[in-house]
């Protein structure tokens, strides 16, 4: 009976191990056959040829790609500074205001977006462009990418936020610091972490989208929209393209992870001391 009950922990934790490795394999093996042939001499992305760097060298001569790349590293950049700025200083109201009730309904509208299905938020702002006369392009673009991003530096900024110890600002406050440079040289330090970390997702999420974008962008083409566009002809190209960007936001997302923790190792630290 006891080699029975000693055998039961080790099938489960095998068990486990195979389970984890099974859905890591199906989600990752076609990025990974992806950027193996990206190397790939040839065309096909069934049969090796030669290894070769051809179609990274192809990728950098192609004018279109270029446009392409530098509209959504442009877009990001914009929305990911203006939605942080927005997405920060907004955390920063919703922790310091008073009343709970009404905290938690502008928390609940903040979530929306998150959990409101893409093609629903493309069609609303596509149709709310419209109703205001816009032209679909980078400005509508940048607007939307704006849009969806503040909700994710608002949610990464504000438990922060609601955690920081009031004392510290009211302590800034009774040695003669305003409102606006208690913000800058207390609150900001403190929150730095969560905010790099919001503005990091904000890059992400706006680097990678497509739906929206393919809504309210027209003829204004960024990544996404050129990978769908390209693989009703199959291009080499696109296969170093997405190796690239696959490699860009994995380290994006490391970053991501390490502030968090980070910012959580702090706050054990903290309550350490306490």
């Amino acid at each position: 009976m006891r080699k029975n009950h000693a055998k039961k922990p080790r099938e489960k934790g095998w068990f486990s191990y195979l389970y984890v490795a099974l859905i890591i394999l199906f989600f990752y093996l076609p990025i990974g056959i992806i950027i193996i042939f990206s190397f790939n001499e040839g065309t096909s992305l069934v049969r090796w040829t030669n290894f070769s760097l051809h179609w990274y060298e192809e990728l950098f001569k192609d004018r279109i790609i270029m446009e392409a790349v530098q509209t959504t590293v442009i877009i990001a950049l914009l929305a990911t500074l203006i939605s942080t700025i927005i997405g920060t200083l907004g955390a920063i109201g919703i922790a310091t205001y008073k009343k709970k009730r009404n905290t938690t309904m502008v928390l609940n509208i903040n979530n929306l977006p998150l959990v409101t299905p893409d093609i629903v938020t493309a069609v609303a702002m596509s149709v709310l462009f419209s109703g205001f006369s816009m032209k679909a392009g980078f400005g509508t673009m940048l607007l939307a990418h704006i849009g969806f991003c503040t909700p994710y530096v608002i949610i990464s900024v504000y438990p922060k936020m609601a955690q920081m110890d009031k004392n510290l600002i009211e302590a800034a406050m009774d040695l003669g610091a305003t409102s606006r440079s208690a913000v800058f040289k207390v609150i900001i330090p403190e929150l730095l972490p969560s905010i790099l970390s919001g503005a990091i997702m904000a890059f992400t999420m706006s680097f990678d989208d497509f739906i929206i974008s393919y809504f309210v962008g027209g003829n204004t083409m960024n990544i996404s929209t050129y990978i769908y566009a390209s693989f009703k002809k199959a291009k080499p190209t696109v296969n170093a393209l997405m190796t690239i960007i696959f490699i860009i936001l994995a380290i994006l997302v490391l970053i991501s992870t390490l502030l968090s923790m980070k910012g959580k190792g702090e706050k054990i630290h903290r309550r350490k001391k306490a």
